[in-house]
């Protein structure tokens, strides 16, 4: 299904001709698509042990080029300070067969996204979780500050983004109730330095086996930002117990930990309405954070 209005397909037959052309050592191996709840990349299997992903939205071809570089070292990187397996660059591809604009090719790693296999329940995983952000707070931001893309920085700023979301959620959810948390929420202030962050940890980017955290996915933003962008987490992926686990094992203060709500709460209330046809899959975890978030409010 489309999921945004300017959406760039891809068929298996299209990357197939792209492997044969630029890839020609992978051309015997299976081309197969892969479901996935991912907003931005579809992802095609070659055969067992690489992926390739294609970005969905349309962009320059050369300053997708850069951002797809860029994505590569961050991954790089952050497979150097990670104690759970993330997969790791292996080419970069060029526009051809259709296809407008560059791809990349990475490493694949087995095991089932947390939003098939629910770990919320689970102390286990949030021992996990915990020790892997852990890990990339302690790494070396080597002078780097957080780059104003997306979410890491100021509260406020996403005000303008906030108001179109309640807009676009009237009919979905509660906005009156939503726009008085925000009202809240946005005023946080910043107290801490920037630490590196994997910046988008959702169910969609967790791998599990078993109770256990075995892989993390989508690493190319990881990057500086506001230490408590990676709690998240918290919200998205567990229930009131483990949460608790989780805030323990990182020492959490009250206000760092009501910033990790405020950007969970920030990202869930564009899943909701954005994705409410075209990726149902997102828009009820949009739904599921923000009542874990009210709830903990009560």
């Amino acid at each position: 299904m489309t999921m945004h209005d300017d959406q760039v397909d891809v068929t298996a037959e299209t990357v197939a001709a792209l492997v044969r052309e630029q890839f020609p050592q992978w051309s015997g191996k299976a081309i197969r698509l892969l479901p996935s709840t991912g907003t931005v990349n579809a992802i095609f299997r070659i055969g067992n042990d690489l992926s390739a992903r294609f970005p969905l939205r349309p962009a320059d071809a050369a300053e997708a080029l850069a951002s797809l570089k860029q994505e590569a070292q961050a991954s790089a990187e952050l497979a150097q300070v990670s104690r759970f397996p993330v997969p790791e660059p292996v080419a970069l591809g060029n526009p051809g067969a259709g296809y407008p604009m560059p791809w990349s090719v990475q490493t694949w790693l087995p095991g089932t996204v947390a939003s098939d296999a629910d770990p919320s329940g689970s102390d286990t995983f949030a021992e996990d979780l915990a020790a892997f952000i852990a890990d990339l707070r302690e790494a070396e931001t080597q002078g780097r500050l957080f780059d104003g893309e997306g979410r890491g920085g100021v509260l406020a700023h996403h005000d303008d983004w906030m108001a179109k979301c309640f807009e676009e959620s009237k009919g979905l959810l509660d906005v009156p109730r939503l726009r008085q948390v925000w009202s809240h929420l946005r005023e946080l202030p910043r107290t801490g330095a920037d630490v590196m962050s994997h910046r988008d940890l959702i169910p969609g980017n967790v791998l599990v086996a078993g109770d256990r955290l075995s892989g993390v996915l989508d690493t190319g933003g990881f990057g500086p930002a506001d230490r408590a962008l990676d709690l998240v987490s918290a919200w998205h992926l567990l229930q009131p117990g483990p949460r608790a686990v989780l805030r323990q094992a990182l020492d959490c203060d009250d206000l760092e930990w009501e910033r990790g709500k405020a950007w969970a709460f920030e990202q869930a209330m564009g899943l909701v309405w954005y994705y409410v046809e075209s990726n149902p899959t997102m828009s009820r975890m949009g739904r599921r954070t923000l009542d874990r978030i009210l709830e903990s409010m009560e």
